[in-house]
């Protein structure tokens, strides 16, 4: 039997780059997962093209809109017969603007459009699962994806907004494991360092491009997103209870604390 044979896994951001990963790490170890995806249907798809009949269900919404973070909630839950074991906190933003020399109109943008997405989508979702484990008296698990800019900053000026998002993010994943591990409630976040994304290529081109980022890490590349898939088959697993509240970097020894 497959390691996640028994689990069922909400997934957010999962059409490319660390979410296309995590999608298709559960569906290779078994799990029926909801796949969320902004406007890239194609992506989606093809993330979970391995998946059995029945075992993959792809929904659209736009996290811009918390009406539509409420539907998706209810949509996905229904679609897992109103049982989710796991949610993975993936999707987010990173807008190569609005830094503090940009005018203040571009930086309430980006600043307001970074929060929606990065930290008042996810949360809800979390509040979602949360209360949904607590009313049926049942246990579950949190992963969150942060960053390691939630602790050291980011070098990309122009990254403010996103690295201040995942803070807040990832300490409302750490509240939820400080108040409800006495609940069988877990949550978990893992911080990667540069992941092999765009993202992160339209990051590294604002200092100095891919060559220079590169020449930072100790391991000389950057980290593939299918590492991050392994890890959150390893937590969804459920056997790392203790791990619960816990940041998981992973950085190739580029950030070490």
């Amino acid at each position: 039997m497959r390691p996640l044979s028994d689990k069922t896994v909400v997934v957010t951001g999962a059409s490319k780059g660390i979410g296309a990963a995590i999608a298709s790490a559960l569906i290779e170890n078994g799990a029926r997962i909801v796949s969320h995806y902004g406007g890239d249907r194609e992506g989606a798809e093809a993330a979970v093209e391995g998946a059995a009949p029945g075992q993959a269900t792809l929904l659209s919404a736009d996290f811009h809109d918390m009406a539509a973070v409420d539907r998706f909630w209810a949509e996905a839950s229904d679609a897992l017969g109103g049982a989710v074991d796991v949610l993975i906190n993936n999707a987010g933003m990173m807008r190569q603007s609005g830094g503090i020399p940009d005018p203040i109109e571009e930086w309430d943008a980006v600043w307001q459009e970074t929060m929606t997405v990065n930290v008042y989508a996810p949360a809800r979702l979390l509040r979602h699962a949360v209360n949904a484990w607590l009313d049926a008296g049942r246990a579950g698990s949190v992963i969150g994806i942060g960053s390691w800019a939630a602790t050291r900053g980011t070098a990309n000026p122009r990254a403010i907004a996103y690295a201040a998002s995942k803070a807040a993010i990832t300490a409302a994943t750490k509240t939820v494991a400080r108040n409800h591990a006495h609940q069988g409630i877990l949550a978990y976040v893992i911080a990667p360092g540069v992941v092999r994304t765009q993202m992160s290529v339209d990051s590294a081109a604002i200092v100095g491009g891919e060559e220079a980022v590169t020449a930072t890490l100790p391991m000389g590349e950057w980290v593939p997103p299918s590492d991050i898939g392994e890890i959150c088959v390893f937590l969804a697993e459920g056997r790392a209870r203790h791990l619960s509240g816990a940041t998981i970097d992973v950085n190739g020894a580029a950030y070490i604390r």
